[in-house]
């Protein structure tokens, strides 16, 4: 299974998201659109970050009523992604119309993937704030299972959780890990993270890094050096 670093570009407007691409020059790195991008420049930002070579997962967390989330995936698929997301609690149901609505006339789709808790939450917020009362490697593994269940490829969910969800849906369901920070780095508003080369020990699949890499003084030297500890050789 192929493992890669997702560079997380969350920047306000295309215009700068692509400068900052420019800098990679004859690399391509997999990146991430969220929310903020997407909203300010729209969905051809989709498009013109796939023109220029690079594969691209798209943030949108989708969570509404099933028939909103089908329909709306039915819009997304035709963007180029190749990746997108749903929120996990939004119900087996729910997940399964995306799939149905993400899965084009030919049969083909974008790989599918399900949140199940941020990275910014933890259990006593958790439990306080959201009133789940269970354990949060339980919940996340529940949700996992559910989004197994209704047809997902695989599951957003820290590089703490990757190797538990491997054991309970299979080494070929995705671990997605945002939550990866540089050993010399500060944690910022990530409640669970580890390294890259502690999220590689725990089979993460890809590794989603933002700030780290987008501020640093030379972006290309961080990414390159996230992908030496993530995937032990050189970027591609």
């Amino acid at each position: 299974m192929a493992k890669d670093v997702i560079i997380a570009c969350d920047f306000p407007s295309a215009a700068r998201t692509l400068r900052f691409l420019e800098q990679f020059e004859g690399e391509r790195p997999y990146v991430k659109i969220g929310m903020e991008l997407f909203y300010a420049a729209g969905p051809n930002i989709v498009r013109a970050v796939r023109d220029r070579g690079h594969r691209v997962f798209l943030d949108l967390k989708l969570c509404d009523i099933p028939n909103t989330v089908g329909r709306s995936m039915r819009v997304l698929r035709e963007l180029g992604a190749d990746m997108v997301n749903v929120h996990a609690f939004g119900t087996k149901r729910m997940m399964e119309a995306a799939v149905e609505g993400l899965t084009r006339p030919d049969g083909s789709r974008p790989l599918l993937v399900a949140v199940t808790q941020l990275t910014s939450t933890d259990e006593t917020r958790m439990r306080e704030e959201l009133l789940i009362d269970r354990p949060l490697e339980d919940v996340v593994l529940h949700y996992a299972a559910n989004a197994r269940d209704a047809g997902l490829d695989g599951v957003v969910c820290s590089p703490l959780e990757a190797a538990r969800v491997h054991a309970r849906c299979g080494a070929g369901f995705l671990t997605v890990t945002p939550g990866v920070r540089f050993s010399d780095a500060d944690a910022g508003d990530q409640a669970r993270i580890t390294t890259p080369a502690g999220a590689r020990a725990l089979g993460s699949d890809y590794i989603v890094v933002g700030r780290p890499i987008t501020g640093a003084d030379d972006p290309v030297a961080t990414y390159r050096r996230c992908v030496k500890e993530f995937l032990g050789g050189s970027a591609t």
